[in-house]
């Protein structure tokens, strides 16, 4: 992913923070859907954050897996779906770097989490409409044209680049 794209991205997620997690797996054994807060976006696309510690053994459960990330907060002009692949990070000595590397992780948070990062593969940006303070019939009148009108809708797709 081009360093441009990726420091867009970067700021985007910054922004919003919280996404909704979702594993795309077709294991039976899976993590849940779930909302995370990102942690870290480092330079090499990977979305950084902790998911809720499952009640089996974490052994069972896949290493790597398809995955999505939701970014959408109330307020914000936009939204952002993150499509990639996820690591479950269990080395110790690995998740203990990572926490002495990050501020905002607290210890006591550590202890029921288990850490997970996600390589960017594709993400779709959309840039959501602010609504106008027009008459309900102009606006009636927009979101009926809107409907019959596919080429409003034009994300901006970013795929990773090997």
């Amino acid at each position: 992913m081009p360093n441009q794209q990726l420091q867009f991205l970067q700021e985007k997620i910054k922004e919003i923070n919280s996404a909704i997690f979702f594993n795309l797996s077709d294991s039976v054994l899976k993590f849940p859907t779930t909302l995370v807060s990102t942690l870290k976006v480092d330079d090499y696309g990977y979305v950084w954050f902790f998911v809720k510690k499952p009640k089996q053994n974490i052994n069972q459960f896949e290493t790597e897996f398809p995955v999505r990330l939701d970014y959408f907060k109330k307020g914000t002009e936009y939204f952002l779906q993150i499509m990639g692949k996820a690591w479950v990070i269990t080395d110790p000595e690995e998740v203990n770097n990572f926490i002495s590397m990050t501020e905002e992780v607290k210890l006591q948070d550590v202890e029921d989490c288990v850490l997970v990062k996600v390589k960017m593969m594709k993400a779709d940006f959309q840039q959501t409409q602010s609504r106008n303070s027009n008459s309900w019939w102009a606006n009636a009148v927009y979101y009926f044209f809107t409907w019959f009108r596919s080429s409003d809708y034009r994300p901006s797709t970013y795929y990773q680049v090997s």
